[in-house]
């Protein structure tokens, strides 16, 4: 092995090594969701956004709430509700009487991690808010564009079943999360566990994040994603990301598939992985990983479809499983 590449192996396996250490450390809050936690910190150093589904109860705020644990920067949370306003997101203007001018009161997303929590319960006006900052990393306020801390990440949360006094999403904000998660119940043996440790915390009915320990700053985020961006993609491998795409677009029972930015997400989300499992360079299984949670909210189904029960993710999987993969 030449010194340059042992210089630049150094920094990847510190990087895994962080990475491990952060998923040991959230697993121990978020007990029984491995699949989530690997796609939230695939979000994480892809430098992407991520909407967390899933019915109440499951833990879709505790996890977001051990992540700031774990991570050193600002954490912002916003409690989406009906009457909520786009300024009480990004901030207003407001007129100083001592000075005589108007002085700009940033929101609450000037942060590094920042909770949308049940972001479907506000209308389509106050969502568009983040559209800008989730695209551009920056708000534009009284006609001056003002960037967010770095590295910046939206973790938006909604309830699936329930439909009363809830908006959907637009697609054009749906297309800007990078991977759309799904909570589940946690396994039997899991959720024993999961009992046997709240009901020993204080905190009613939610685990005490308090006892995680902080394993990484800002910056070492920012460094996480650089090192994760340099990971060699074999051409193959990167048609093969384009090839689950567009598949999306002409599969039957799909009435509209993804758009190039699938793409991007399956690459950016395959090199993700393949840091976390310690590799040296992305392979197709780590595209493949990551297809689920990249497509699902990107495509919609034929309404026939619907009506007889079948889902997404049913239909999404047979695409998977059939779009051929490079061979090694």
């Amino acid at each position: 092995m030449s010194e340059q590449t042992a210089e630049r192996g150094e920094p990847r396996q510190r990087a895994g090594q962080l990475a491990h250490a952060l998923r040991q450390e959230l697993n121990k809050a978020v007990i029984g969701q491995p699949d989530v936690i690997e796609g939230l910190l695939t979000a994480l150093i892809a430098g992407g956004h991520v909407l967390i589904e899933g019915v109440p109860g499951l833990g879709k705020t505790l996890l977001v709430r051990a992540l700031a644990r774990c991570f050193g920067g600002d954490f912002a949370r916003i409690q989406f509700t009906p009457d909520l306003m786009p300024s009480d997101i990004t901030g207003h203007a407001v007129y100083d009487l001592a000075s005589e001018q108007f002085k700009l009161r940033k929101g609450p997303v000037f942060t590094h991690l920042l909770l949308a929590d049940e972001i479907n319960r506000a209308p389509a006006k106050t969502q568009s808010a983040l559209l800008e900052v989730m695209q551009e990393h920056q708000v534009t306020l009284e006609g001056r564009a003002l960037k967010v801390p770095q590295p910046f990440l939206v973790m938006a949360t909604q309830n699936s079943i329930e439909q009363e006094g809830t908006y959907p999403l637009p697609e054009a904000e749906l297309d800007r999360f990078m991977l759309m998660l799904r909570m589940d119940y946690p396994p039997a043996e899991a959720e024993v566990d999961l009992v046997r440790s709240v009901s020993r915390s204080a905190h009613s009915d939610m685990l005490d994040v308090t006892p995680l320990r902080q394993l990484m700053r800002p910056q070492d985020a920012l460094a996480l994603q650089r090192i994760a961006s340099e990971l060699p993609v074999d051409e193959q491998v990167l048609d093969y990301a384009v090839r689950l795409a567009r598949a999306t677009r002409d599969w039957p029972g799909l009435s509209l598939g993804a758009g190039p930015r699938a793409s991007i997400a399956l690459v950016r989300g395959g090199r993700a992985r393949a840091l976390l499992r310690g590799g040296e360079f992305v392979l197709p299984d780590d595209v493949k990983g990551c297809a689920l949670p990249v497509l699902r909210h990107r495509v919609r189904l034929n309404a026939d479809l619907e009506i007889e029960g079948l889902t997404v993710d049913t239909l999404l999987q047979q695409l998977i499983d059939q779009t051929p993969a490079p061979r090694p």
